[in-house]
């Protein structure tokens, strides 16, 4: 027979649950989506109200619209409400459990402070750009809280004060971009980690840019832990010291700018361990020392960069030993010697500069057939010989520029295969002959300039045809006749 009393026991797990199930309406009270949801969407119309009104603002659709209903007298029916889930909130999404993981309001005209903006309220925000506003004042360091961000764009503002040292705490970000702020200060080290040992560092970061500010200080060696780091900005700062050799330990580096800084020193012979950079960008700054061979090592290079530095030495002789570069421009340095033959032969070449420097050699010789080159100016070295044909088969170009050398001879009349020339400069040179009548096929010429050599005969009827002419400059030669009536259709 059953006993009364084994039948009123019940097992102890089972009571439980049914304790619970009756105590809480919501079951087990874990946090949910809802109520992270809510959170994010007062938190986002908090920071809104802080910002400066203006029909930008209007613009962001962060609320509901007016609901109806037939009670006159429900004052909600005449309120917008605010939406409790921002997913559908103008420049917000959200991840698949409803929760806030993107902020995209690049360029919507916003006008103010991140000081009310509750970045602990984002737990889950992964992607944040606020790019291209009017956004001033500092970072907050509490934006060391969004411990998921991977992406963070800031950049285009007018913000100022210093990088919070808190971002380094973002291990899982990929993509850093303050440029063009007035942010200042030094770069801080927590950025890269080592300095305090227990701040994480950004491991993970693909792209940092920090260009256009007003940063200061030195490029931390601690730069070197950034091991997956693909493009490096720091351009456009005030920066000095040395370019650390620990650069040469970013061996993902694709693109590395340092452009309009004050950095001094000769170049880390290291930099030619980056073998998969196709961008070195170091002109306007105080580097000294003779380009280091290594740099030969960059097979993948498409664009270098060094004019304006205190460069001495010869050019490395396999400069364009991976056949692919573009853009090499190291005018404003003090270089010697003769042109490398890999210059000779790199038919890739778009823009060519090498002007003030003191290069040498037979110009003739030393330079090639460049079918792709647009721009090109030698001026103020030490070439000799004379203008070679060879330059009229460069039919793309729009500047050819030679003044101050020691070239001689005459004016190809090839030159004037060069429909889309704007610019051609062959002042303080030895010329001698005539000018040729062909450069009045020149049509696109705004700018003609051939004073200061030995130039003779009468100037070209043809020249009239240069109707674009802006500027033209004949003096200091041997010209005789008078000057033609067709001149005046110019522009001059």
């Amino acid at each position: 027979m059953t006993s009364l009393t084994s039948t009123k026991l019940c097992f102890l797990p089972y009571c439980l649950l049914i304790f619970l199930y009756v105590s809480s309406p919501n079951w087990v009270a874990f946090p949910s989506a809802t109520s992270t949801s809510d959170t994010e969407a007062k938190a986002l119309l908090k920071w809104k109200t802080s910002l400066f009104p203006n029909q930008a603002l209007n613009d962001l659709t962060w609320y509901n619209p007016p609901t109806h209903n037939n009670n006159a007298n429900n004052s909600s029916s005449t309120n917008p409400k605010p939406r409790t889930r921002p997913c559908t909130w103008t420049g917000v999404s959200c991840n698949s459990a409803g929760s806030v993981s993107k902020i995209d309001l690049f360029n919507r005209g916003l006008q103010g402070t991140l000081h009310e903006f509750s970045f602990l309220s984002f737990p889950n925000l992964e992607y944040l750009n606020l790019s291209m506003n009017k956004l001033f004042d500092a970072i907050p360091p509490q934006i060391s809280n969004l411990s998921k961000l991977i992406n963070l764009d800031l950049s285009n503002n007018k913000l100022s004060g210093k990088i919070p040292p808190e971002i380094g705490f973002l291990t899982n970000l990929q993509n850093l971009y303050l440029y063009k702020n007035k942010l200042n200060g030094s770069v801080p080290q927590e950025l890269f980690g080592a300095i305090p040992p227990q701040i994480s560092n950004l491991s993970k970061l693909i792209y940092l840019d920090l260009s256009d500010n007003k940063l200061s200080g030195k490029i931390p060696p601690e730069i070197g832990f950034l091991t997956n780091l693909q493009n490096l900005c720091l351009n456009k700062n005030k920066l000095n010291g040395s370019v650390p050799q620990e650069i040469g330990q970013l061996k993902s580096l694709s693109v590395l700018n340092l452009n309009e800084n004050r950095l001094s020193g000769p170049l880390p012979m290291s930099i030619g361990n980056l073998r998969k950079l196709q961008l070195l960008h170091l002109r306007d700054n105080q580097l000294s020392g003779s380009i280091p061979q290594e740099i030969e090592n960059l097979m993948n290079l498409v664009g270098l960069r060094l004019a304006r530095n205190n460069f001495t030495g010869h050019l490395p002789q396999n400069l364009c030993r991976g056949g692919l570069l573009v853009n090499f421009t190291a005018n404003g340095n003090r270089l010697i010697g003769r042109i490398p033959k890999s210059l000779k032969n790199c038919k890739t070449l778009y823009r060519f500069r090498l002007d003030g420097n003191q290069l040498t050699g037979n110009i003739s010789e030393d330079f090639g057939v460049y079918p792709n080159l647009n721009y090109i100016t030698l001026s103020n070295n030490r070439f000799y010989g004379e203008l070679s044909h060879k330059w009229g088969r460069s039919l793309h170009l729009t500047n050819l520029e030679i003044a101050g050398n020691n070239v001689t001879g005459s004016i190809p009349p090839v030159i004037g295969n060069l429909t889309q020339l704007h610019l051609l400069n062959l002042s303080s040179n030895h010329l001698v002959g005539k000018i040729p009548m062909e450069l009045g096929r020149v049509t696109s010429l705004v700018r003609l300039i051939l004073n200061n050599n030995q130039l003779s005969g009468g100037i070209p009827q043809e020249l009239g045809s240069l109707t674009h002419l802006d500027y033209l400059d004949l003096s200091t030669n041997k010209l005789s006749q008078s000057i033609p009536s067709s001149l005046g259709n110019c522009t001059t």
